[in-house]
């Protein structure tokens, strides 16, 4: 066959086969790139040279885009991208719970040594006050002091506690 009579040919198959892998396509991957696939197929097919030895041309170009569809998927599989939507209820971040522990050992620790720098007067004062929620006035009567004589001794209990927690 002549290269003019193999254009004609081909041209003819094109109107005559297009609209059929048209709708193949759009069965198989939708509308969106169904028209580009058509095209993909006719230029494989043209491409192969041998559209002039063919006996079954319908056969050929149905084979064609069944490997199409073969390739594309291999493709999207290869380039597929896995997305997991963020669930914040379930995948928020947890706090660091047991760092938050460790430190709040350490800080105790750090209070416990603090009180026990304190003398033993203003350290029984800041206790009975703090541990016990006694008042300044109640902790004066039961140790028989003055409410001054108390405030004093809480405000250094509080000074040297805050220094130590500061170099902690």
């Amino acid at each position: 066959m002549s290269a003019a009579g193999s254009h004609r040919a081909f041209e003819a198959i094109y109107r005559t086969e297009r609209t059929r892998l048209l709708h193949f396509f759009r069965r198989k991957i939708g509308p969106t790139d169904a028209s580009d696939l058509v095209q993909e197929t006719f230029v494989r097919v043209w491409q192969s040279g041998a559209f002039d030895r063919l006996d079954n041309p319908q056969g050929y170009l149905t084979r064609t885009a069944q490997n199409l569809l073969i390739d594309l998927a291999r493709k999207r599989k290869r380039n597929a991208c896995t997305i997991c939507p963020l669930d914040e209820a379930r995948d928020a971040p947890l706090p660091p719970h047991q760092e938050w522990g460790i430190q709040a050992q350490e800080m105790r620790a750090a209070y416990r040594c603090a009180l026990l720098a304190l003398p033993r007067r203003t350290r029984r004062i800041f206790l009975m006050q703090r541990l016990k929620g006694m008042t300044y006035r109640e902790v004066g009567q039961e140790l028989g002091v003055g409410t001054q004589c108390i405030e004093y001794h809480m405000m250094r209990a509080l000074a040297e506690i805050k220094l130590t927690i500061e170099r902690w």
